[in-house]
C-alpha cells in the first residue's frame, strides 16, 4: 500500500515557498531512488514551532526541524520522535556565542543591559548561555519562580522569541506585528514573521541597536560580512572579549545542533522520505542542480526547513534514547534549567554513598540539617558515582585527586575544595571560604616492622595492599617509583601491569586477577563480592589498606606492604583496637619504606613518602553549582555545633573518610577555579600520561561525543 504524501510544517512566508519549490521539483524529478514509495509533498503553514509541533501530534503536519532544545521538548513532553539529526562541517554541535557592538562589556557584568536572543529553550541563545551565567553565580536563580521570571528580572530589556506565556518582559524588544488573534500575532512569535527571530534575528537585533548582546550560535558568524564583523566582538568566559573568528576558544559552552521530529507512526515513511530528498537535492544530490535543500538564499530569508550550513542529515534509528540523540550534558542542563517543569528534584541534593556504612553516615547527615533536602543514593564505586552525575542520577560527591581529574574529563566541575590546613579563615565581608594554598596530604608506604627484608626495591614477589583502583595514594603514586627489580623506567606506563607484575598478589579493590586474591570481600551486614570498590569491601580505603597489612585471625589474608595515605594513620591504627579487627597494635609497630630505600618511624612521613596528593573536591554538572555549594555551606554552618553529628568524623560508623576526609577542617569555595589548577601541574601532568596509556571504561564513557558520533 502506498502511503500518504508528507505535510511538511512551515513556519513563515518564506519557508512555505522554499517548501513549495521542494514539492514542485520532487514532482519534476524522476528517480529510481524513489523505490515506488509516494515523493508528494505538501506545505502546512503554521504561526511557530509550536504550533507545528501541535499540529504533527494532532496528524495535521508531519515533519518539522527544530533547534535542539525545541527537539527535547517535543519528544519528552509532547511524545514525538527525533528522526533526523543536522550535520554540519565540523560535526553535530553548535557552538553559543555572545555577540557584542560596545567593548566595554564583559560576560561578568551583563546585568542591566539589554539582550537578544534566537529563541526561548534554544540551545545557543537560552540554554547555553544561561546555564554559564548560572554556573559562574553571574545569575541567580531563587528556584521559589521559574528561571523565565529571574531572567526578566537579570536584563533590562530582551527579545526571547517564544517566550511570551512565560515571562511576557522577555518579549519587550522583540518587532513582530501584534494581534490578539493568537494564530496572525507574529510577535515574538518562534517564525520568521518575527524579525528577531533565530540566530539571524537575535544579530538583527543587536546591530540594530535595541539591544546590547545577542546570544547566537557560531555558524551564524559566517554569514557576517568583513566590514560588519570589524564591529563585532565576542565575549569570553574569562572576561575578555576577541575578535569573531575566535569562537573556538571565545565561547559559553557546546551542545548539539537541530534535528526532525514527526509522529510514532510516521517515523519509517519520515525517515524514507528524508533519506529522498537528500540523496536528490542534498550537498552532494543527483538533482541538485534543479533544487538545493539546505540553501535559502532565493527565498528572502536563512535556515528555512534546514540551517542552511547543514552538509548532510543523519537519519536516526528507530530505539536510539533523547540523550543518545543530545547528550546526556546536554540533556541533565535543560532539567537544571526546568525544561520539564518544576519537580521534587529542583529542591533536592542527591549524593552519592559508595557503602552500606556511607549510605548510615549520609541518612545522619540528611537527618541532622536544616537546609534543603538531602538524597543519599547508592553507587558502587567513584566511578559509578560519576557516570550517575553523568546521567542526572546523582547530583554530588567528594571525589579523591584522581576521580576529580577524571570527573573534570568527563565535563564535571568543581564546588568546594576539602581544606586540611589547621583554621579557616572566612574571606572579609564574606561567608565564603577562599585561600591561595590548599593544603594536601601524602602518599606512603607501610610495612610490619617486623618485616626486615622489606623496603623499596625490594618488593618483587611480595604481597601489596593498596586503598583501591585509581587512589592517588594506592594507585598513581607507586608506579612512579622503583619498587622491586623487575620495575624499571622501561616497565608499561598502566599502573595495573606494572603491580601485576611486581607483585606476587595483592588487593586492589576494583582490579582484577592476582591484584584481586589479597582481598576477603564484605562481612554479613554489607556482604559483597570480594575487591568490590567501596567500604564494603573490608580492604578498601585507608583503613582497609592497614587492615589489609595486620591480617586478620578470620580471614588469613594479608599483604607485605600497604599504600595509603598518611593523614589519618594514627587513628586508623587506634581504630584496629577499639574496632576489634585486630588487639594491641600500636604505632610502633609500624614503619615507613622511603623512596631512598631506607626504613623510618611513622612520625617521619615528611621526609619519608611517596608524593604529594591534592585534596579532595566536591564536583557537580556546571548548571548546579549554586545549588550544591549553598546546600554545603548551610550544612557546614548547622552543623558546626552539632555534638551529635560531626561531617568529618566516621569512626563510629566503623571506617574513615566516609563522604569526606576526616582531615577536613571546612569546605573552600572553588567552583570558580578550574578543577587543574586545584590538582595543580604535577598531579595534572601525571594523570594525563597514565591514562594516555591506560584503558578507563568512565572515560570511554564520558568520551562519547554526540558531536561526532552522526
Amino acid at each position: 500500500m502506498t502511503a500518504k504524501k508528507t505535510r511538511w510544517c512551515t513556519v513563515s512566508d518564506a519557508e512555505q515557498r522554499k517548501c513549495a519549490e521542494l514539492a514542485k521539483a520532487l514532482g519534476a524529478v524522476t528517480h529510481p531512488a524513489t523505490l515506488g514509495a509516494d515523493t508528494r509533498l505538501s506545505c502546512i503553514r503554521a504561526s511557530s514551532t509550536t504550533d507545528c509541533i501541535n499540529r504533527i501530534r494532532g496528524k495535521h503536519a508531519d515533519l518539522v526541524t527544530l533547534d535542539a532544545g525545541e527537539l527535547y521538548t517535543a519528544v519528552k513532553q509532547f511524545g514525538l520522535f527525533a528522526v533526523a539529526k543536522e550535520i554540519y562541517r565540523e560535526g553535530g554541535c553548535i557552538l553559543s556565542v555572545a555577540v557584542v557592538r560596545n567593548s566595554s562589556l564583559d560576560i561578568r557584568s551583563l546585568q542591566g543591559h539589554k539582550s537578544c536572543h534566537s529563541g526561548v529553550r534554544w540551545t545557543a541563545g537560552w540554554s547555553l548561555p544561561l546555564g554559564f551565567l548560572l554556573s559562574r553565580n553571574y545569575l541567580n536563580w531563587s528556584k521559589e519562580q521559574p528561571l523565565s521570571q529571574d531572567i526578566s528580572h537579570f536584563f533590562s530589556a530582551s527579545c526571547v522569541p517564544g517566550a511570551a506565556v512565560m515571562a511576557p518582559s522577555l518579549c519587550s524588544l522583540c518587532q513582530g506585528k501584534k494581534s490578539f488573534i493568537h494564530q496572525k500575532n507574529q510577535h515574538c512569535e518562534t517564525s520568521h514573521s518575527e524579525p528577531y527571530y533565530s540566530s539571524q534575528g537575535a544579530l538583527r537585533c543587536l546591530k540594530s541597536g535595541a539591544g546590547d548582546v545577542a546570544f547566537v550560535d557560531h555558524l551564524v558568524l559566517e554569514s557576517i560580512s568583513e566590514s560588519e564583523s570589524d564591529e563585532l566582538r565576542l565575549l569570553c568566559a574569562d572576561g575578555t572579549l576577541a575578535p569573531l573568528s575566535h569562537y573556538k576558544r571565545c565561547n559559553l559552552g557546546r551542545g548539539p545542533g537541530g534535528g526532525t521530529v514527526t509522529r510514532l507512526n510516521f517515523r519509517k515513511f519520515a525517515r524514507d522520505f528524508l533519506k529522498l530528498v537528500e540523496h536528490l537535492f542534498g550537498q552532494r544530490g543527483k538533482a541538485r542542480q534543479r533544487f538545493q535543500l539546505f540553501n535559502s538564499s532565493t527565498f528572502g530569508e536563512s535556515d528555512l526547513l534546514f540551517k542552511d550550513v547543514t552538509d548532510k542529515l543523519a537519519v536516526l534509528p528507530d530505539d536510539i534514547d533523547i540523550s543518545q540523540v543530545l547528550g546526556l550534558d546536554y540533556v541533565a542542563l535543560l532539567k537544571g534549567l526546568g525544561h520539564e517543569g518544576s519537580s521534587l528534584e529542583d529542591s533536592v541534593v542527591r549524593w552519592c554513598c559508595i557503602s552500606h556504612a556511607e549510605q548510615k553516615k549520609c541518612e545522619q547527615w540528611a537527618l541532622n540539617i536544616k537546609s534543603d533536602p538531602l538524597v543519599c543514593v547508592r553507587g558502587t564505586s567513584m566511578r559509578d558515582c560519576i557516570e550517575k552525575m553523568k546521567k542526572d542520577e546523582v547530583d554530588s560527591v567528594s571525589l579523591d585527586a584522581t576521580h576529580t581529574f577524571i570527573a573534570g574529563k568527563c565535563g564535571l566541575v568543581p564546588v568546594v575544595t576539602e581544606y586540611y590546613g589547621r583554621k579557616c579563615v572566612p574571606v572579609e565581608e564574606s561567608s565564603r571560604l577562599e585561600t591561595d594554598a590548599l593544603p594536601s596530604v601524602v602518599g606512603v608506604a607501610v610495612a610490619m616492622r617486623s618485616s626486615r627484608s622489606v623496603f623499596m626495591g625490594n618488593l618483587q614477589g611480595r604481597r601489596s595492599c593498596h586503598g583501591h583502583m585509581y587512589s592517588p595514594a594506592g594507585w598513581v603514586l607507586p608506579r612512579t617509583h622503583t619498587l622491586g627489580v623487575g620495575h624499571n623506567s622501561s616497565s608499561p606506563c598502566d599502573p595495573d601491569k606494572v603491580y601485576s607484575q611486581v607483585f606476587w598478589k595483592g588487593c586492589l579493590p576494583g582490579s582484577k586477577g592476582n591484584l584481586c586474591s589479597v582481598c576477603v570481600g564484605g562481612t554479613r551486614k554489607a556482604a559483597t563480592k570480594r575487591c568490590a570498590d567501596h567500604h564494603n569491601e573490608r580492604y578498601y580505603g585507608n583503613m582497609g589498606a592497614l587492615r589489609c597489612l595486620v591480617g586478620h585471625p578470620s580471614v588469613k589474608s594479608f599483604g607485605d606492604v600497604a599504600f595509603l595515605e598518611q593523614h589519618n594513620l594514627q587513628a586508623n591504627i587506634l581504630s584496629l583496637n577499639s574496632s576489634g579487627w585486630a588487639k594491641g597494635w600500636t604505632s610502633s609497630d609500624f614503619e615507613l619504606l622511603c623512596a631512598d630505600g631506607r626504613r623510618a618511624p611513622l612520625s617521619e612521613w615528611e621526609s619519608c613518602n611517596l608524593g604529594v596528593i591534592p585534596p579532595n573536591t566536591v564536583m557537580t554538572r556546571p548548571v548546579l553549582t549554586a545549588r550544591v555549594y549553598d546546600f554545603l555551606m548551610k550544612s557546614q554552618e548547622t552543623l558546626a555545633t552539632n555534638t551529635e553529628f560531626k561531617l568529618f568524623e566516621s569512626h563510629q560508623y566503623g571506617e574513615s573518610d566516609l563522604l569526606f576526609k576526616d582531615a577536613t577542617q571546612c569546605f573552600v569555595h572553588t567552583s570558580h577555579v578550574d578543577y587543574r589548577s586545584i590538582l595543580g601541574e604535577e598531579f595534572t601532568s601525571n594523570a594525563e600520561t597514565i591514562f594516555n596509556c591506560t584503558h578507563s571504561d568512565i572515560l570511554e564513557f564520558c568520551s562519547q561525543d554526540i558531536c561526532s558520533i552522526f
